[in-house]
């Protein structure tokens, strides 16, 4: 599954300039042209990483960061502010504020690009990782294999990709509107039931060799690896 992106850019040109690269270098970018409809864009689905632009309209990238950094759904969000302001004092306020990393335009995009992968990989390890693990449940990425307790599951396309992301984020609970985006995309239509399907078909074999379920259904909200 493609990592995603969130890139907070007002500047049309060049929010389109990264959503370009960041796509041929395999991750998904959503693009958000000022503050308030960035926080939008989170709500309603979570990026993996947040490309911020200090000087955004109505909103300042600094008052975002701040706001991620203030509620507990987002509190872990990486965030990599953009910036044409490189003092010191600039890069000291925008990392005290909570972001994960600064990068000062102009900048080279393979430099970014490395710096979204070494956030990816200190903050969200899974993202970057080939194998996965959830107690007993390993999921091998360049095999495409899932085991539990040595024995090999057999899933199918969609319950290996809704696996996949339960596993990325263990004990956070996901709507069943967050799940169809993140495992079937977001121009595609399924009714949300669809979810309740593939869960029950991805239960059914996790426990097919009589393990626990690992799969945690929350009332009203969705699922969750059990935390």
């Amino acid at each position: 599954m493609k990592p995603s992106v969130l890139v907070v850019e007002d500047e049309e040109a060049l929010a389109t300039l990264l959503r370009y690269n960041l796509e041929k270098e395999g991750y998904e970018a959503m693009v958000a042209a000022d503050g308030e409809e960035a926080m939008l864009a989170i709500d309603e689905r979570m990026p993996d990483v947040v490309l911020l632009d200090w000087m955004l309209p109505n909103v300042s990238g600094v008052e975002v960061c701040r706001r991620l950094r203030s509620q507990r759904e987002t509190r872990n969000l990486p965030v990599i502010m953009l910036t044409a302001r490189g003092e010191e004092s600039d890069r000291l306020r925008g990392l005290e504020t909570g972001a994960d990393d600064y990068v000062v335009k102009p900048f080279s995009m393979a430099e970014l690009i490395a710096r979204i992968r070494a956030v990816l990989r200190r903050i969200r390890p899974g993202l970057a990782a080939d194998q996965l693990q959830y107690q007993e449940i390993v999921l091998d990425r360049v095999r495409h294999r899932v085991t539990r307790n040595g024995r090999e599951l057999h899933l199918g396309p969609t319950e290996y990709r809704l696996l996949e992301h339960l596993m990325q984020y263990p004990g956070r609970v996901f709507s069943r509107e967050q799940l169809l985006d993140a495992v079937w995309g977001s121009d595609v239509y399924v009714e949300t039931r669809t979810v309740d399907v593939h869960v029950g078909r991805l239960r059914k074999t996790l426990m097919t060799e009589g393990g626990s379920d690992p799969i945690r259904t929350v009332r009203s909200a969705g699922y969750s690896l059990q935390s």
